[in-house]
């Protein structure tokens, strides 16, 4: 017996790089040779004592278990397995669910597993296996129980983990894996340990992480939060002790701030001298009234202008369709459908029931597809409404931004909704399909600094996408809309509360997920009920073309890297936007009016703009300084957006 198991290992050795058509290969079952392929590099002493009499016989090896001829578990853990996990030998059973190889002595790096499409049990824990985290595991959705514990595994813990959304154990724990800890959101996580690493950082507050003791994040002496009761530093690597003359490496760079291709003039001079009174400051709540004051002027009008229409008019599907018509003539007016206006004017005489065919149509349409006629809610949401209670809304356009329209909806149950139509021209390259499949990830993300995606919408080049409605307006028309070109910003209190949201907002989409903002700016920036500043449109930008050429509006927030070459948005150009729109807080001054400043000169500029009286001169310089670091021309020496959360924060403490 013997003597045929070490013939079957010597013609398999000899043939493993031969073509499927071999005649090993057509004398042994295929899960055959991928076991005894694996044994051949793994099992360097003979711990498994494998045979092949019958041609089924493999189904009786030691720890193999079949269902129909076909391996579904392979469990070898403490056999005392000495040398390596070959590449292409147990990833050719695809109808694996378990693999364990627990406890043994498997050393090297872990291969591609990403064949193993079936695998719901993946045990490597108790090994010598060096190397990052294997990636390939991220691609086994199936996956439910994930253990690479107690290994030589190292470099950061990969973010995109939340992609394995059926998890319920995971196991990270003794190795040497560094860097910080993405924000887990796994519903269905029951066990985590990642203690025993070298990980730094805050611990992200997320439903998932926040079920899990300290204990599942111990022997990382560099972690802190609030879930391992464990405050995290207060000297700050970017502030010299309490606020003073101090200055840091990512301080002392005379790299431009904001430096820009539209030729702003650069001050040299140094500001003169100010006025010295006394400035009692606007705080956020009286800004706010006035905002809101405005608005509801605003409303007012609009009321009086909405009596004045036809009772046809007014409906978002009608607002949808008049949108395209204008789009269409667009075309026709500019030669690229027709050269002949007399055939816009008769459409346009026969409107009514172009809208309502186009309607009927549209629907009955979006019913024969894939999730036929109705809006795809996000992430276990209720369906309180249908698409067709959606069309029939009352509607009133917000405005017209860099990805597409903005209506706000009244549903006869008297629900708001924000409803984004996306420009179909912008976003045409991006297929059904990739939409569908980023909407599910922009609707997974959750946090009170964000507008929630509800739902979402697609037919025939349609696309919507659902919000709550924020009742307060914009973070732009608060600094801008309701305020005199010579009026003083915003208090520095309300400054640091809406930057503290916003970086609260932005940190959690880049933790959380592999997603960006990508147009991060006042306008999306909007006011929620208790006048929270949530973050909304976040992701969005993905799904538009970034060759065609944008508002000046949104260019002035767009980092030097993204600006000057196609290269596309990444968490550090959001950072960038921030520091931008943290100076527009400050000054009160839009982007496109910023003058190109060295950090030292810029302190001046801020105080200049606030004809500042020395009395928040600690507080405001501290804030100035994080506008400056995120704004650095170089992408590298932008810090983190949980470096600058904490940056924040520090400044919040001295205020109290």
């Amino acid at each position: 017996m013997h003597k045929l198991h070490s013939l079957l290992l010597l013609i398999f050795a000899l043939t493993a790089d031969a073509s499927p058509t071999s005649e090993v290969n057509t004398m042994l079952p295929s899960d055959a040779v991928s076991l005894l392929s694996f044994k051949s590099k793994a099992d360097l002493d003979n711990k498994l004592l494998y045979a092949l009499n019958e041609r089924y016989d493999y189904c009786e090896w030691q720890g193999v278990k079949c269902a129909q001829g076909r391996v579904v578990r392979f469990v070898v853990q403490g056999f005392s397995l000495r040398g390596t996990f070959p590449a292409d030998t147990l990833t050719r059973l695809d109808q694996l669910r378990v693999l364990s190889l627990r406890n043994n002595s498997l050393s090297g790096t872990i291969p591609d597993l990403s064949p193993l499409k079936n695998l719901k049990s993946l045990f490597l824990d108790r090994n010598h296996f060096s190397g990052t985290f294997p990636l390939s595991v991220l691609t086994l959705h199936r996956l439910v129980t994930l253990s690479l514990a107690h290994n030589d595994l190292s470099g950061p813990i990969p973010v995109r983990l939340n992609s394995l959304d059926r998890l319920t154990s995971l196991r990270l724990d003794s190795n040497h894996f560094n860097g910080t800890l993405p924000a887990l959101n796994l519903s269905f996580l029951e066990t985590l340990d990642v203690s025993n690493n070298y990980l730094t950082g805050p611990v992200p507050v997320t439903p998932t992480l926040s079920k899990f003791d300290a204990k599942s994040f111990s022997g990382n002496d560099e972690l802190c939060g609030e879930i391992i009761h464990k405050p995290c530093d207060r000297h700050s690597r970017f502030f010299g002790g309490n606020g003073g003359g101090g200055s840091s490496p990512a301080t002392s760079s005379s790299a431009p701030l904001g430096q820009s291709e539209q030729g702003i003039v650069v001050v040299h001079s140094p500001i003169k001298e100010r006025k010295k009174h006394k400035s009692s400051g606007l705080v956020l709540g009286i800004s706010v009234a006035v905002a809101v004051l405005v608005g509801a002027v605003m409303a007012a009008v609009a009321v009086l202008r909405k009596k004045n229409k036809s009772k046809q008019g007014g409906r978002l599907g009608e607002e949808i369709d008049i949108e395209r018509e204008k789009t269409t003539a667009l075309e026709v007016e500019t030669g690229r459908n027709s050269n002949n206006p007399a055939q816009l004017v008769r459409e346009r005489e026969n409107e009514n029931d172009v809208v309502s065919m186009m309607k009927v149509k549209r629907i009955e349409e979006i019913e024969r597809a894939h999730k036929s006629g109705k809006l795809i809610f996000c992430y276990g949401e209720a369906q309180p409404y249908t698409l067709e209670q959606l069309m029939r809304a009352s509607a009133e356009l917000l405005g017209r931004g860099s990805v597409g329209t903005t209506y706000k909806a009244v549903l006869d149950s008297r629900l708001i909704l924000t409803v984004k139509r996306m420009d179909a021209g912008k976003t045409a390259a991006t297929s059904g399909e990739d939409f569908e499949r980023h909407m599910e990830m922009v609707g997974a993300l959750r946090h009170p600094n964000l507008v929630p995606v509800r739902a979402y919408f697609q037919a025939k080049g349609e696309r919507l996408v659902i919000y709550d409605y924020q009742p307060n307006g914009s973070l732009f028309n608060l600094v801008h809309g309701s305020r005199s070109a010579r009026a003083k910003p915003l208090h520095w209190t309300s400054c640091l509360k809406i930057a503290e949201d916003i970086v609260h907002g932005l940190a959690y989409i880049h933790q959380a997920s592999s997603l960006i903002h990508g147009n991060l700016k006042s306008s999306n920036v909007l006011l929620g009920a208790d006048f929270e500043a949530c973050i909304t449109d976040y992701g969005l930008s993905f799904l538009a073309d970034s060759s065609l050429a944008e508002d000046a509006n949104s260019t002035a927030y767009k980092a030097p890297e993204v600006r000057k070459s196609s290269c596309r948005a990444s968490s550090k150009s959001d950072v960038y936007s921030f520091g931008v729109l943290l100076l527009e807080l400050l000054t009160g001054k839009h982007p496109s009016q910023h003058p190109v400043l060295v950090p030292t000169d810029l302190h001046d500029w801020v105080r200049a703009m606030r004809d500042d009286d020395g009395s928040e001169d600690n507080r405001l310089e501290m804030l100035t300084e994080v506008a400056s670091i995120c704004s650095a021309t170089s992408p590298e020496q932008r810090p983190a957006m949980w470096q600058v959360l904490k940056m924040i924060q520090e400044i919040k403490e001295t205020a109290t």
